[in-house]
């Protein structure tokens, strides 16, 4: 009598919203089911739950307000997490971000499933210096040691800058793995010429004072009252569930400053890159950034701050010109100088584009995440060579 051949382990990605699972962690659940992963994902569930479905993956609903730190309705997304582990029995949950990291470990305590903590950069309450992010970062340090460290729980970080600091919390190194992002699917999103007319530059991400969105907007109003004609596109919303994002009177405010086109959320990434000469992001800090991750493999040269997480794929004098963190007028003049210098934009682009295939690719960077879960379940001994702090 033949003998039955195992069931695939359980794969279980927690993440808060379904938009955030589909735009960051696609890749790496594709790759985890090609590899033979039954793939679950528990989320908040929006307008994503169909598309989530369609590739295959047992969707699980969740009543999770992101943005509700009341310490009874947390309680209540840690049971209703809880449940879900006890009832789909995962060999393996990967925590998408921090608050997942902390509650999902929180939901997993006395279960057997492996936790993996993806830390895609620290968040608000790392990277603000309001008084709310002050009172709560030292309850979140906490956590984390002692969340962290327990059992069976590993991290993921995305940049070294990421590995040394949640080392100094406390962390275990030995637990502590780096891949740099979901990577990019290189054949749909390829460099274009660049366009004809005035020079443009873009900005996608979520309208947050950490993504750096008010000093782009002086940095724009310098370059207008030097003369200059650039225009500048942005591409996303705002994120009310988030503390420091921007508000709505003060983006319609900037619907009014010339040259500057508010367009909301962009569904089309290559034709949106397509559009610009220049990508921007001056963030105080990152995991690693989508969005210039994505116009790299576009062919567009890049302007970002010289923080943790930009310069994993913005390099200086590479593919990119680096500014320190809120400094409004470093940025413009970055700027100022790539709009005037098309040589310049041409090898940053090459450039650019030559490292999104070579390092951060999706199918090298699902290699890597199934060869780490493999590692962590003990499917394989192997183990990938260590990246160089370049990334």
């Amino acid at each position: 009598m033949r003998n039955p051949q195992p069931s695939p382990p359980v794969l279980l990605y927690l993440v808060t919203e379904d938009w955030y699972f589909l735009s960051h962690r696609l890749p790496m659940a594709i790759a985890a089911k090609r590899a033979g992963y039954d793939v679950h994902v528990a989320t908040n569930v929006n307008r994503g739950g169909a598309a989530i479905e369609a590739h295959g993956f047992t969707l699980h609903a969740l009543n999770w307000s992101r943005g509700n730190l009341n310490p009874l309705r947390l309680w209540s997304i840690v049971r209703e997490i809880r449940r879900i582990y006890r009832r789909c029995a995962p060999a393996l949950v990967h925590h998408v971000a921090l608050q997942p990291a902390v509650i999902g470990s929180l939901a997993a305590m006395g279960l057997p499933p492996v936790r993996l903590n993806a830390l895609a950069g620290l968040g608000y309450g790392f990277t603000s210096n309001s008084l709310k992010a002050r009172i709560i970062r030292p309850v979140l340090e906490f956590l984390l040691r002692v969340l962290l460290n327990s059992g069976s729980a590993a991290v993921l970080v995305q940049n070294t800058d990421d590995r040394a600091a949640v080392v100094a919390l406390g962390i275990d190194a030995e637990r502590v793995s780096l891949i740099p992002g979901s990577g990019v699917d290189t054949d749909i999103l390829r460099p274009t010429a660049e366009p004809a007319g005035p020079i443009a530059m873009g900005f996608i991400g979520r309208l947050l004072d950490d993504k750096g969105i008010r000093t782009l907007i002086a940095a724009h109003d310098i370059l207008r009252r030097r003369g200059e004609t650039i225009r500048l596109r942005v591409g996303g919303s705002a994120d009310p569930a988030n503390p420091a994002s921007i508000p709505a009177a003060e983006i319609e405010a900037w619907q009014r400053h010339p040259g500057v086109e508010m367009l909301g959320h962009v569904d089309d990434i290559g034709k949106f890159w397509a559009a610009q000469h220049i990508a921007v992001l001056p963030s105080r800090r990152e995991g690693l950034p989508k969005s210039l991750l994505e116009a790299a493999a576009c062919g567009r040269p890049l302007v970002a701050t010289d923080v943790p997480g930009c310069r994993v794929i913005a390099r200086q004098d590479v593919n990119a010109l680096l500014v320190p963190a809120n400094d409004a007028t470093a940025l413009a003049n970055a700027i100022e100088r790539l709009a005037h210098d098309r040589a310049l934009r041409q090898r940053f682009a090459a450039a650019g584009r030559k490292m999104a295939e070579e390092e951060f690719s999706s199918a090298r960077i699902g290699r890597e995440i199934v060869a780490l879960y493999d590692r962590l379940l003990g499917r394989t001994a192997a183990l990938l060579p260590p990246r160089s702090s370049s990334g």
